[in-house]
């Protein structure tokens, strides 16, 4: 248990040394956030620095190698992946500053990336025999086989891209993924895998430190450098661990981030125009009643810690 502590604590020790050094640095480069025009509360917010993602990711990977010595497959996997991710987000930050606009990689480009990474981390896991999944809330675990590739492609697409919706509101991410990283550091220290697991609590404690930062009102963005890294990370941890159906519970926030965009798009398109939610993503909608950032951030904190310790409580 200590190396999992020692990780945390190194982690965000890292994570608030480099956010101290980075944010004047992206303010004097102008790497500013470029706001949407048709989010008229984040309009003040235009010009804040983005891409914080790089230093609670690098914190976080410079601290886990710190306890993961020899790096076993599954690790350098991870590792390989996220920070794919990690790059992939950046240059899509970059295009976004370069075009001075909200739009960076077109969105095939994206999913592309995503959907060919999915298909080497399933043909991985089941070249590795890490094909078995673990039910929540049930003593439960069974074999998938070649399932294993299909459903990754499902898990990093849905994981990825809720993150990266969740990304919206001044500490909403990083307050629904400091949990999430924890549980899933849990889940896999019960499972037996500790290098995943000392991942898990590298990224919590690293996002702890950065949401010194990004709170209300935020200081940097995380920046699709950051969501699209945290999500690429918590789906290989979730399906190597096979813990992949766990995603979806800790997850919830990811989950209804992702369900209200579909469900707003689909009912739109049926009835004309009409509208379910006030905006969507179900954040924003919340945003419209009135609450503040910071409860509607607290709000996804809370459920993501509550629904994570139950699912401790049953893996125990």
């Amino acid at each position: 248990m200590e190396k999992y502590i020692s990780s945390w604590l190194a982690a965000f020790a890292l994570s608030l040394i480099l956010c101290y050094l980075l944010i004047p640095l992206l303010k004097r480069l102008k790497a500013g956030q470029n706001i949407l025009q048709y989010v008229k509360e984040h309009q003040k917010k235009g010009g804040t620095p983005t891409m914080g993602g790089l230093a609670f990711i690098f914190a976080a990977v410079c601290a886990a190698l710190l306890y993961c010595k020899p790096l076993q497959r599954e690790t350098l996997v991870t590792l390989t992946i996220g920070i794919s991710y990690l790059f992939v987000g950046l240059l899509d930050d970059l295009l976004k500053r370069k075009h001075q606009e909200n739009l960076g990689l077109k969105a095939w480009q994206k999913f592309a990336f995503q959907t060919l990474v999915a298909i080497f981390a399933g043909v991985f896991c089941f070249r590795s025999g890490l094909t078995y999944i673990n039910v929540p809330f049930l003593e439960l675990r069974f074999d998938v086989g070649g399932w294993i590739v299909p459903i990754s492609i499902f898990v990093f697409l849905a994981t990825v891209n809720g993150v990266n919706l969740t990304d919206g509101l001044d500490g909403l991410a990083a307050n629904s993924c400091v949990p999430f990283f924890a549980v899933f550091g849990v889940l896999c220290v019960v499972g037996q895998y500790a290098q995943l697991a000392v991942f898990a609590f590298a990224i919590s404690g690293a996002l702890t430190a950065y949401l010194l930062f990004n709170t209300s009102p935020a200081s940097v963005f995380m920046g699709d450098t950051g969501s699209l890294s945290l999500g690429g990370f918590g789906a290989c941890i979730g399906i190597f661990s096979g813990n992949a159906l766990y995603i979806a519970v800790v997850g919830i926030t990811f989950v209804l981030s992702v369900i209200s965009v579909i469900v707003q798009v689909i009912y739109y398109k049926a009835t004309g125009g009409k509208r379910i939610f006030l905006m969507s993503p179900i954040h924003h909608h919340f945003q419209q009643k009135g609450y503040s950032e910071a409860k509607i951030s607290y709000a996804y904190f809370a459920v993501t810690l509550a629904v994570g310790l139950i699912c401790i409580l049953f893996a125990v």
